[in-house]
Parts: C-alpha cells; sequence; structure tokens
C-alpha cells in the first residue's frame, strides 16, 4: 500500500499533467511539408524512419521495407509482421496512441489479424475535410515550425500555422557541389562570380527571403568534428577558388575552411537580422550503410562543446538554442548554458528521444539552467499524427519531474510547478523565436545583380503582440500572463524572467534598447545641452553642471631631480662598442653571477613522472634537492 507521501506526489503529477497538457502549443522544430501536412494512409505513419529503422534492426530485410514500386497497403502488411519485436519500445506506444486518438483503435496491439480494419478506418479519417487542422486542434498545437531548404519559395501555405525556418546544411557542407551553387544562383538572383562579396550578397539576400515571408530562425545539424572559426578573406577565397575548380573532388582542407567561413556569414546573418541559429550537434552521416532509408545516422560522443567557444563568444547577441544527439553530451550542454547568456538547451533529440533519457536529461537542466533559458521540447515530426503523443510523453515525464523534485523535494506549490512548466513548454518559444526584423523585398531588387541594402521595418513588440502578428491570440501566449502576475500571486517564486537589454521594447516607434541606441548614440553631442537631451526623450540623463580641468595641484606631484639611471645611451668614451651604442657594462645585483647559455643549459627535457617540460637539473643541484626532502619523498624541482 503507497505512503501517503507517495500519493501525494501521484495526485500532484496528475495534477500538474492535466494543467500543463491544455497549454496550445507551438512546436519549435519539425520536418512537415506544409503542402501535405497530415498522413493520407496508414503506410505514411508506418514508414516514418523510427519503425523502419526498429523492424529492420529486429530482422526484416531491408528490401522488404524499401522495394520500389511497392504500394502503401502492402508496406503496411509487411511492416505488421515486424511490429511484434518492438511493442517494449516508446515508438511502438506512439503508434498504439496515434491510432487510438485519431482512428477510434481498441485493441492492445497491430497485429496481422487487424491492421487491414486499422488501415480502412485510418484512410476514411485522413481523407475527410481539413484533416490536417482536425489533428492541430486535437493535439493542441497551435503552430509548427518547418525546416525549409534555401531556395524554398514559401509559398502556398499560411505561415502563421506552418513557421519558416531556414535550413543551412547544404550551403555550409556541401557548396563544392556545382549544383547547391545553381539552386543558390536560381533563388537569390545573384550570380555568383567566384567572388566572396558576390557569395555574402546571395546569402544575404536568402535572409532577406525568408524573414519577409515570416522565418523564425535559422537552423544547421552539424558534424561532430566540425568547429566554428572565423577564416580570413584571403583564406577563404582561396578555398572557394580550389572548390570551383576541383568541385566535389576539392581537398578535405578546401572543403573545411570555406565550410567555417559560411557558417560564420550565416551567423553574421542572424546576428544582422535578429534571427536565433539552432544548432543541431554531433551526428555522424552514413556509419550504417546499409541501414533503411534515414537510419543510417548515429552520434559521436567525441563531440564536445568546447569546438564552438569561438563562436559563443563572438557573437553575444545571437541566441543559439542547442540540440545534442545523445544523453551523454547533455550535461555539457547544461553547463554551456550555465555560464553563456546566448546558448540555450533545445529539446530532446533523437536518439535521446525516449522517456527514461528524458527524465535524466530535464532534471538536471531544470536543476541548473535559468529558466527562461530552455526549450522543453520539440517533435521532430515528420507528419502532424507524430506531434501528439511525442509532447505528450514530455509532459508525462515533466510533470513526474515537477513534482518529484519540486513539490516533494523543494516544498513548491504544484501552481509554481505549473507556472515553470509552462513557461519551458510555451513561453520561452514566443520569447526566443519571436518575430525578427520584417523585410520589404520589393525595396531590394537590383538591376546589377547584387544585393541592395534591406530595408527593414522594425517589428518591436510585447509578447502578446508578436502573437497578434503572427496570427496568433493575445491570450495564448502562456508566458504573457505569467509576465502579467508581475509576482503578485502566492505562487511567485521571486525569480524574473529577464531578457537581454537588446531584446527590450521601449516603444511601437522606437522598437529596441538596441535600435534606440543605434539611432542616438551618433547624434548627440559628446556634452549635450539640456534641449538636445528633452528632444532625444532620454529621461535617465542629466546634465550636470561642469569645470574645467585644473591641472595645477599636478605640479605638486612632479619629482624637481630626474632618477639617475647611469650611462644607458652608451655616451661614455670607454664603450668599446662606440660612443652610439648602448652601454654593455651592466651592473650586477649583489649575489648574482654571469650567465652564459651552452646548448646543454638550453634544452629542455620531459619530467619523467608528469610530463612537463624542464630544464637539465646539475648533479649539485640534484645534491642540494635531496637535502631538501620534506620527508614525504618530495624533494625541490627545478622547472
Amino acid at each position: 500500500m503507497a505512503s501517503p507521501a507517495a500519493r501525494d506526489l501521484s495526485s500532484a503529477r496528475e495534477t500538474i499533467y492535466q494543467a500543463i497538457s491544455s497549454i496550445r502549443l507551438i512546436d519549435p522544430h519539425t520536418h512537415i511539408n506544409p503542402h501535405q501536412p497530415a498522413s493520407s494512409t496508414l503506410a505514411d505513419i508506418l514508414g516514418y524512419h523510427y519503425y523502419t529503422e526498429l523492424v529492420h534492426s529486429a530482422g526484416m530485410p531491408r528490401l522488404e521495407i524499401e522495394q520500389p514500386g511497392i504500394s502503401p497497403r502492402e508496406l503496411v502488411g509487411r511492416m505488421v509482421h515486424g511490429l511484434g519485436n518492438i511493442t517494449n519500445t516508446a515508438n511502438y506506444h506512439w503508434l498504439l496512441q496515434i491510432c487510438r486518438e485519431f482512428f477510434d483503435f481498441t485493441d492492445d496491439a497491430i497485429t496481422p489479424d487487424n491492421w487491414e480494419t486499422l488501415y480502412d478506418a485510418a484512410e476514411a479519417k485522413m481523407g475527410k475535410a481539413n484533416w490536417a487542422q482536425t489533428v492541430l486542434d486535437h493535439s493542441n498545437v497551435e503552430a509548427v515550425f518547418l525546416t525549409n531548404d534555401f531556395d524554398d519559395a514559401l509559398e502556398g501555405f499560411d505561415s502563421s500555422t506552418y513557421i519558416p525556418c531556414l535550413r543551412t546544411d547544404d550551403l555550409v557542407f556541401h557548396l563544392a557541389q556545382p549544383k547547391v551553387r545553381q539552386r543558390l544562383e536560381a533563388c537569390s538572383g545573384i550570380a555568383l562570380d567566384g567572388s566572396l562579396g558576390s557569395l555574402r550578397a546571395a546569402l544575404e539576400q536568402r535572409f532577406e527571403h525568408f524573414v519577409a515571408k515570416g522565418a523564425r530562425a535559422c537552423a544547421i545539424s552539424i558534424p561532430p568534428g566540425f568547429s566554428p572559426q572565423m577564416v580570413s578573406d584571403g583564406r577563404a577565397q582561396r578555398a572557394l577558388d580550389h572548390l570551383l575548380e576541383n568541385g566535389p573532388q576539392s581537398e578535405a582542407a578546401q572543403i573545411d575552411a570555406m565550410s567555417r567561413r559560411v557558417f560564420w556569414t550565416l551567423a553574421e546573418l542572424c546576428d544582422q537580422y535578429g534571427l536565433p541559429f539552432d544548432l543541431m550537434i554531433g551526428v555522424n552521416r552514413g556509419v550504417y550503410p546499409g541501414g533503411v532509408y534515414q537510419g543510417q545516422d548515429l552520434y559521436d560522443s567525441r563531440v564536445s562543446l568546447i569546438q564552438y567557444r569561438e563562436l559563443f563568444n563572438a557573437f553575444p547577441q545571437v541566441k543559439f538554442p542547442i540540440s545534442v544527439l545523445a544523453s551523454v553530451t547533455n550535461q555539457e550542454l547544461v553547463s554551456y548554458s550555465w555560464i553563456f547568456p546566448n546558448v540555450l538547451t533545445n529539446g530532446h533529440w533523437w536518439y535521446s528521444n525516449t522517456p527514461s533519457f528524458i527524465h535524466r536529461d530535464a532534471a538536471a537542466r531544470l536543476e541548473a539552467v535559468p529558466r527562461n533559458k530552455q526549450i522543453a521540447y520539440y517533435s521532430d515530426a515528420y507528419k502532424l499524427e507524430f506531434v501528439l503523443p511525442k509532447f505528450d510523453m514530455y509532459r508525462r515525464v515533466l510533470s513526474r519531474v515537477l513534482a518529484d523534485e519540486f513539490v516533494g523535494e523543494n516544498r513548491w506549490s504544484e501552481e509554481k510547478a505549473i507556472e515553470l512548466g509552462r513557461q519551458v513548454l510555451r513561453g520561452n518559444v514566443d520569447e526566443v523565436f519571436r518575430s525578427p526584423l520584417i523585410v520589404d523585398e520589393s525595396a531590394n531588387a537590383s538591376s546589377s545583380g547584387t544585393a541592395a541594402a534591406p530595408v527593414a521595418v522594425l517589428h518591436t513588440t510585447t509578447p502578446g503582440q508578436a502573437n497578434e502578428d503572427l496570427g496568433f491570440e493575445d491570450d495564448q501566449s502562456e508566458l504573457s500572463a505569467f509576465l502579467e502576475s508581475d509576482g503578485d500571486d502566492e505562487s511567485d517564486d521571486g525569480y524574473k524572467t529577464v531578457d537581454d537589454d537588446t531584446d527590450q521594447t521601449v516603444g511601437p516607434e522606437m522598437g529596441t534598447v538596441r535600435d534606440v541606441e543605434e539611432a542616438t548614440v551618433g547624434s548627440l553631442d559628446p556634452l549635450p545641452s539640456a534641449e538636445e537631451i528633452d528632444a532625444a526623450e532620454m529621461l535617465d540623463v542629466e546634465l550636470m553642471e561642469t569645470q574645467a580641468l585644473d591641472a595645477t595641484p599636478l605640479d605638486t606631484e612632479i619629482d624637481g631631480l630626474p632618477l639617475d639611471v647611469g650611462d644607458l645611451l652608451g655616451e661614455a668614451s670607454d664603450n668599446p662598442l662606440g660612443p652610439d651604442a648602448p652601454n654593455s657594462t651592466i651592473q650586477m645585483l649583489s649575489g648574482d653571477s654571469a650567465f652564459a647559455p651552452d646548448e646543454e643549459s638550453m634544452l629542455l627535457s620531459p619530467d619523467p613522472l608528469t610530463g612537463e617540460l624542464q630544464f637539465p637539473v646539475s648533479d649539485e643541484e640534484k645534491k642540494k634537492d635531496d637535502e631538501s626532502d620534506d620527508g614525504f619523498g618530495q624533494g625541490v624541482f627545478k622547472k
């Protein structure tokens, strides 16, 4: 029989779960196609790479899964025979929950005996009008972020529900391929003439296009060996010349140099256009070439965020929501988010997206990382139906962590724990992924084929206003409600959600603090008049009385007699190097002796115990060291 304390925690878990399940979500990372966001048959669901990977791993031949020309119904009929081996996995639980929530499935398992009935029921549901919106509403999801190729026209869908995100993997890692450069030229309208200037102009045009179409982030998936660093113009130009001449056969060092230069340029453009830069770090592609489609990639534990220190330091105003592929890297991510203001924890990606890993990783983040720097979860879904079971899995784990660790251990109220859950699930998404500068593309047309300076209109609002501009209702901004309480209610924990000063709104006309500074710093005199200060409406500036600096008191501090330092200029007549040479006769201090370097004395050698490089020690010095032994076998070592 459970103890009263255990019953209380169980009750707290359920209360918290029900509360955070009512939050209308924005999913900050998916691979959904906005032109066909939901599934059309059960094959779209069972064809998700998690299931093809697992049944292939359990013994089903790859060709049986990926046979060319196979019909959707036939694929499901084959896959069902492999599902029995994966009923223990979290992924199978997602599958059952989808079938129960959306297709009225009531059996305990999907078997060879019932799959056809399920297939037909699912197809009938999916064929109804507005099926995608039905899935969104049933999942309590307001919007989802997309993963858009850099040459996506971003047309034909509602960008307030399907929010664009600029994916940049091809630009950074595959620029040596002529096809990628041709795509960049075609979509940007800028001829790549072999110069770094034309390349940057084309990249900037893509940012203008995406921001104008409602993009809220830039994103990239990065292999473990990549280290972002600034590459000089000369080195980058040599690398670009090499890539243009050799294409895919380019030397690895040249490709790496160009990748680092393009990546750095993207970070600069994120800074310029106010976009967060989502980094998904640590994936090795093609580890298992014999695997099914998208089932060939694995993580590498040798990855470290120390490789990104130069990037984080160079762009303090760019927010970097970071996903790590494996739970083993989570502690390092927590530490970097602990220290760097611009590093945020972002979701539970891929191989760490199972309840046991999520529980450990989420608890560590909630215990150590500032609450306004955590993007709790994203689905990474390819079809809308997967958003519900994935988020529900996370909500179950989050409820347990909040109940056990914060209500149980820290004696928080349930309301206080719910507010924290609300912030990391929705509020921080509103805050971190705000609308950036809105660019008027029509003003950037250039007949010369180069990018004109963007004409930008500041989108500067409170979180609730940002939602209105995206078509969201203000009362759906969970963080807005939390901030409006201003710590007055009993559940306030004394913490405030603080943004970087550059994100603080100072007025609908003036924009952010950063914008005001850029607009006013150059327009005021170093010593402005009171009228100038009043005209600038800078209320925190006060004009003080000034007086000329009186240097008279300094005269008393000056030594009347100069210090005699001897014949440093070699003016003495006995200088053997001549009257114009420095005097070479330097007097030794008491107890010092002359030092004449020779080959032996300048030879460094490693210490046999520590490996530390040391100068040689003479026999006489060794004898002195032995005599000064401290009794614990620790003599004095020369360094």
